[in-house]
């Protein structure tokens, strides 16, 4: 166990040898059967995993869904922030991240001790903040939201009450735009939503006159000036399904676009440039994921995701206030 244990400080994942004459999508199963274990992965995963998965879903999906568990284990195939709020939401089941070091560089880009500072500014705001970060800056909200709800849950709140947003400023911008509300936003970012090409994105849209342009709201607002659909990695594919176009191009994370095709085997999805060679953007956090580490990720019970009883007790209550209003308002 000490020598897994030093790996995991290492490499952030167990790297034991794995015959390879196994079936790994069979043995992952097996091992869901015989531990009570519940797969969640997020859209953005490698389709090998998505195709496995018990569920699969956006942030406010998998949050729902690890809440209401009957697992005694859960598998998180996402990144770091996720693991945690599903730990936050089940303290007493074991919660497995196939490799530690899958972060999250919008996460990064809000330490939860400047943003303590930040919010001492402010004494008479309330604090959102997007799931993308650390349960220790969780712990530190009034509500934690989405982007499927963050505008519901800004419009909820009585218009004379001052919010500070963070840790997206595009979605915070997003949400300041749709709601006319003034927040006050902390300056951070998500890099494969920062990155996109609107010159490329341009041309694309040349070359496919009839093609429809939906975008992610952690997009920048060039970006998201030019879209057709603004919304939630699930609110995307939900339009992908009802809008009759045969032409889609895609401003998110390309891992979507997986679960765009199964649904529309017959349209046609282009992922979005971003402003380098690659013709897609990846997140090369959630891609750490493969089929072997989350093999030996649930062979071995590690990584685990283990968080102090103090944070998680202080982060559940904005990630709960959260899902009650969700429940309220029908989210």
């Amino acid at each position: 166990m000490n020598a897994y244990l030093t790996e995991l400080d290492t490499k952030g994942y167990i790297d034991e040898p794995i015959d390879p004459t196994l079936d790994l999508v069979e043995e992952i199963n097996r091992l869901k059967r015989e531990k009570n274990a519940v797969l969640l992965a997020h859209y953005y995963q490698e389709p090998e995993i998505q195709d496995i998965a018990d569920y699969i879903g956006d942030s406010l999906g998998l949050s729902q869904q690890a809440a209401k568990t009957e697992a005694d284990v859960i598998v998180f195939a996402g990144v770091h922030f996720m693991a945690e709020t599903a730990k936050i939401l089940s303290p007493q089941k074991k919660v497995l991240l196939p490799d530690l070091k899958a972060g999250c560089s919008l996460s990064d880009s809000c330490p939860p001790h400047l943003f303590a500072k930040f919010k001492e500014q402010y004494p008479d705001h309330i604090a959102i903040t997007y799931v993308n970060c650390t349960a220790e800056l969780k712990a530190l909200s009034d509500i934690v939201c989405t982007s499927s709800n963050a505008v519901q849950l800004v419009e909820s709140l009585p218009r004379d009450q001052k919010i500070i947003f963070g840790p997206d400023k595009n979605l915070g911008d997003y949400v300041q735009r749709k709601t006319g509300r003034d927040l006050v936003l902390w300056n951070g970012a998500c890099m494969v939503h920062e990155i996109f090409s609107q010159e490329r994105i341009t041309q694309l849209r040349r070359d496919h006159p009839q093609a429809k342009f939906i975008a992610h709201p952690e997009c920048e607002k060039e970006i998201l000036d030019a879209a057709d659909y603004i919304g939630s990695t699930s609110g995307l594919l939900k339009y992908t399904k009802e809008n009759p176009a045969d032409t889609f191009i895609v401003a998110t994370e390309s891992g979507i676009i997986h679960q765009m095709q199964k649904a529309n085997p017959h349209k046609t999805f282009i992922p979005a440039p971003p402003n380098n060679s690659c013709a897609c953007n990846d997140c090369p956090y959630m891609k750490l994921n493969t089929l072997e580490k989350l093999y030996n990720c649930m062979r071995f019970e590690l990584p685990e995701v283990v968080l102090p009883a103090d944070v998680i007790d202080r982060a559940r209550r904005p990630i709960e206030r959260m899902l009650e209003i969700s429940a309220r308002l029908g989210l």
